[in-house]
């Protein structure tokens, strides 16, 4: 089975249903023969490279959505600091610190949207990187956005939009009631035809699945996005799922493995999670097929030190882009 998918891949053939599930109900004694195929995969459309993003929370707390795995939602009661928009000069600060390790700098907000001043203090923002000639690509996760404000932030410097699907259409009513699937969609369909790179992916753990993760894969691959970022759930306590176990890390692997698989030329992505799930191993996550990571710290939870990142890309072998 991991020998014909892997030609499929090779090949950008779509994955069946029964492939994908078959994958993800493989036993530990077939890590090696995945990491294989997987490696192979990505060595073919990435080469020795790798991708290192860096985000800041630029606004935080006070979300109106309630997002079940989500420390920022006013719906819930967790210990999450709470600051408005930063100001550029602010913002500028933190991308200078991660310009040594990141080629991809995110400006990440908590809430639905941002009114039209928080807006122009984006744009103001991306037009501080290009004046100050900040080396990172901007990118930003603002929520949802219409054409029109996500052409006028392109305008302005944007590189990239990230909006994830969060979970497949089956399971979203489950995850959130306050917007719905389709608003996801429309947003990261409304970035491309603003002419925007996008970054679209998911959350693992939350109480969905395995069909649902299968699902989000097919659905994220019909968007086709440029990066796709795979997440796995830190249970945050005061949120509907903290009581949730971390994920498995065989299941995480298999996970990006079959990302890998499905959307063969695309930036494979790890963030939240990362940590916590892989530990020690980290090397696991770019055998497993990803090409791309979240260096430094997240938006409510501590990431990785960006130089030990550094290192581990140099013991593999692999060149930062």
């Amino acid at each position: 089975m991991l020998t014909a998918i892997t030609g499929k891949a090779l090949r950008k053939m779509p994955l069946s249903r029964d492939e994908a599930q078959e994958l993800l109900t493989l036993p530990k004694n077939a890590l090696p023969d995945i990491l294989l195929s997987a490696s192979r995969v990505r060595r073919h459309f990435k080469g020795d490279t790798a991708v290192l993003c860096s985000i800041v929370n630029a606004k935080s707390g006070k979300c109106s959505e309630n997002c079940i795995f989500c420390a920022q939602s006013a719906h819930h009661k967790t210990a999450v600091e709470e600051w408005p928009l930063k100001s550029a000069p602010e913002i500028a600060a933190v991308a200078r610190t991660d310009a040594p390790y990141a080629s991809l700098f995110g400006i990440v907000t908590s809430g639905r949207a941002l009114d039209k001043k928080e807006l122009a203090t984006v744009g103001s923002t991306l037009r501080h990187f290009a004046a100050e000639k900040i080396p990172q690509r901007p990118c930003a996760s603002l929520g949802i956005l219409s054409a029109d404000e996500l052409r006028s932030l392109k305008a302005a410097g944007l590189k990239r939009y990230h909006h994830n699907l969060e979970v497949s259409r089956n399971f979203f009513p489950q995850l959130c009631t306050t917007h719905t699937y389709d608003e996801r969609v429309a947003t990261v369909r409304a970035a491309q035809e603003a002419g925007l790179e996008t970054c679209v992916g998911g959350i693992f753990g939350v109480g969905e699945s395995v069909e649902d993760r299968i699902d989000l894969l097919f659905e994220i691959a019909e968007l086709a996005p440029d990066s796709v970022p795979l997440n796995f759930l830190v249970p945050i306590a005061g949120t509907p799922v903290g009581h949730l176990p971390p994920f498995d890390m065989f299941e995480a692997v298999k996970l990006i493995a079959l990302a890998r698989f499905i959307l063969p030329d695309k930036d494979i992505k790890v963030g939240g999670g990362r940590i916590e799930v892989f530990g020690d191993s980290q090397v696991l996550v770019f055998l497993a097929g990803a090409n791309s990571i979240i260096t430094g710290d997240l938006l409510t939870v501590k990431g990785r030190r960006s130089a030990d990142d550094i290192k581990l890309l140099a013991d593999l072998g692999l060149t930062p882009t």
